[in-house]
Protein backbone atom coordinates (compact mmCIF):
# COMPACT_ATOMS: atom_id res chain seq x y z
CA UNK A 1 0.00 0.00 0.00
CA UNK A 2 1.28 3.70 -0.52
CA UNK A 3 0.86 6.84 -1.98
CA UNK A 4 0.56 6.60 -5.62
CA UNK A 5 0.82 10.00 -7.75
CA UNK A 6 -0.81 8.33 -10.81
CA UNK A 7 -3.76 11.23 -11.19
CA UNK A 8 -4.53 9.99 -14.95
CA UNK A 9 -5.42 6.42 -14.09
CA UNK A 10 -8.68 5.24 -13.83
CA UNK A 11 -8.94 1.98 -11.84
CA UNK A 12 -12.70 1.55 -12.74
CA UNK A 13 -11.78 0.58 -16.50
CA UNK A 14 -8.18 0.79 -15.72
CA UNK A 15 -7.64 3.29 -18.58
CA UNK A 16 -4.80 5.92 -18.18
CA UNK A 17 -3.32 8.71 -20.03
CA UNK A 18 0.16 8.54 -19.81
CA UNK A 19 3.03 6.08 -20.83
CA UNK A 20 4.24 6.39 -16.74
CA UNK A 21 1.02 5.33 -15.71
CA UNK A 22 0.53 2.30 -18.38
CA UNK A 23 3.88 0.69 -17.73
CA UNK A 24 2.71 0.92 -13.98
CA UNK A 25 -0.93 -1.03 -14.98
CA UNK A 26 1.01 -3.47 -16.57
CA UNK A 27 3.42 -3.84 -13.84
CA UNK A 28 0.22 -4.56 -11.14
CA UNK A 29 -1.03 -6.78 -14.30
CA UNK A 30 2.15 -8.79 -15.00
CA UNK A 31 2.64 -9.01 -10.88
CA UNK A 32 -1.27 -10.44 -10.36
CA UNK A 33 -1.94 -7.48 -8.05
CA UNK A 34 -5.60 -6.13 -6.90
CA UNK A 35 -6.37 -2.89 -6.50
CA UNK A 36 -8.67 -3.06 -3.54
CA UNK A 37 -9.16 1.05 -2.80
CA UNK A 38 -12.42 1.98 -4.28
CA UNK A 39 -12.80 5.77 -3.42
CA UNK A 40 -10.66 8.79 -3.34
CA UNK A 41 -8.58 9.66 -1.89
CA UNK A 42 -6.79 12.77 -2.50
CA UNK A 43 -9.38 15.78 -4.02
CA UNK A 44 -11.68 13.26 -6.40
CA UNK A 45 -8.34 11.43 -7.01
CA UNK A 46 -7.10 8.06 -6.08
CA UNK A 47 -3.32 8.40 -5.40
CA UNK A 48 -3.32 6.13 -1.92
CA UNK A 49 -3.37 2.29 -3.41
CA UNK A 50 -3.93 -0.96 -1.40
CA UNK A 51 -3.02 -3.80 -3.34
CA UNK A 52 -2.75 -7.58 -2.85
CA UNK A 53 -2.20 -10.76 -4.49
CA UNK A 54 -5.15 -12.65 -3.37
CA UNK A 55 -8.96 -12.08 -3.69
CA UNK A 56 -10.53 -11.46 -0.14
CA UNK A 57 -6.78 -11.34 1.54
CA UNK A 58 -7.58 -7.67 2.27
CA UNK A 59 -10.83 -6.09 3.09
CA UNK A 60 -12.96 -3.37 5.08
CA UNK A 61 -10.75 -0.80 3.06
CA UNK A 62 -12.04 2.63 4.49
CA UNK A 63 -11.16 6.41 4.47
CA UNK A 64 -11.11 8.06 7.93
CA UNK A 65 -10.38 11.78 7.17
CA UNK A 66 -7.16 13.91 7.18
CA UNK A 67 -4.70 13.56 9.57
CA UNK A 68 -3.01 16.93 10.60
CA UNK A 69 -3.30 18.77 7.42
CA UNK A 70 -2.78 16.33 5.04
CA UNK A 71 -4.39 16.60 2.04
CA UNK A 72 -5.06 12.93 1.70
CA UNK A 73 -7.38 10.92 3.33
CA UNK A 74 -5.76 8.10 6.07
CA UNK A 75 -7.01 4.78 4.59
CA UNK A 76 -7.53 1.54 6.90
CA UNK A 77 -7.89 -1.71 6.12
CA UNK A 78 -7.98 -5.54 7.38
CA UNK A 79 -5.99 -7.83 6.48
CA UNK A 80 -7.88 -11.16 6.38
CA UNK A 81 -6.72 -13.83 8.66
CA UNK A 82 -8.16 -16.74 6.13
CA UNK A 83 -8.60 -15.65 2.98
CA UNK A 84 -12.71 -15.62 2.51
CA UNK A 85 -13.71 -17.72 -0.76
CA UNK A 86 -14.67 -15.14 -3.22
CA UNK A 87 -16.50 -15.92 -6.51
CA UNK A 88 -13.57 -14.54 -8.98
CA UNK A 89 -15.09 -13.03 -12.24
CA UNK A 90 -11.32 -13.69 -13.36
CA UNK A 91 -11.57 -16.81 -16.30
CA UNK A 92 -8.48 -19.68 -15.54
CA UNK A 93 -7.60 -21.60 -18.57
CA UNK A 94 -8.37 -25.18 -18.44
CA UNK A 95 -4.30 -26.52 -19.55
CA UNK A 96 -5.31 -29.87 -19.83
CA UNK A 97 -7.90 -29.38 -22.67
CA UNK A 98 -5.69 -27.19 -24.38
CA UNK A 99 -4.48 -27.84 -27.95
CA UNK A 100 -0.98 -27.19 -27.45
CA UNK A 101 -0.01 -28.15 -31.29
CA UNK A 102 -2.38 -25.50 -32.38
CA UNK A 103 -0.94 -23.21 -30.14
CA UNK A 104 2.28 -23.99 -30.83
CA UNK A 105 1.26 -23.58 -34.93
CA UNK A 106 -0.85 -20.21 -34.25
CA UNK A 107 2.59 -18.87 -33.01
CA UNK A 108 5.22 -20.17 -34.98
CA UNK A 109 3.53 -18.62 -38.11
CA UNK A 110 4.83 -15.27 -37.34
CA UNK A 111 8.37 -13.99 -38.37
CA UNK A 112 9.59 -13.12 -34.72
CA UNK A 113 12.80 -11.79 -36.06
CA UNK A 114 11.12 -9.31 -38.01
CA UNK A 115 8.08 -8.57 -35.32
CA UNK A 116 10.41 -8.08 -32.69
CA UNK A 117 13.46 -6.20 -34.88
CA UNK A 118 14.38 -2.81 -33.40
CA UNK A 119 12.67 -3.44 -30.11
CA UNK A 120 13.75 -3.31 -26.55
CA UNK A 121 13.23 -6.27 -24.29
CA UNK A 122 10.04 -4.71 -22.74
CA UNK A 123 8.38 -3.70 -25.75
CA UNK A 124 9.11 -7.08 -27.27
CA UNK A 125 7.36 -8.83 -23.96
CA UNK A 126 4.33 -6.64 -24.81
CA UNK A 127 4.79 -7.45 -28.35
CA UNK A 128 4.92 -11.47 -27.43
CA UNK A 129 2.12 -11.20 -24.79
CA UNK A 130 -0.57 -9.07 -27.26
CA UNK A 131 0.05 -12.56 -29.63
CA UNK A 132 -0.14 -14.56 -26.82
CA UNK A 133 -3.66 -13.37 -25.57
CA UNK A 134 -4.63 -13.30 -29.29
CA UNK A 135 -3.46 -17.13 -29.41
CA UNK A 136 -5.36 -17.79 -26.68
CA UNK A 137 -8.38 -17.23 -27.83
Amino acid sequence: MGDFSYLNICWRDKTEGRKQSRRFLECIDDNFLLQVTEEPTMRGAMLDLVSTNKEGLVGNVKLKGSLGCSDHETVEFKILRAARRVHSKLTTLAFRRADFGLFRDLLGRLPWDKVLEGRGAQESWLVFKDHLLQAQE
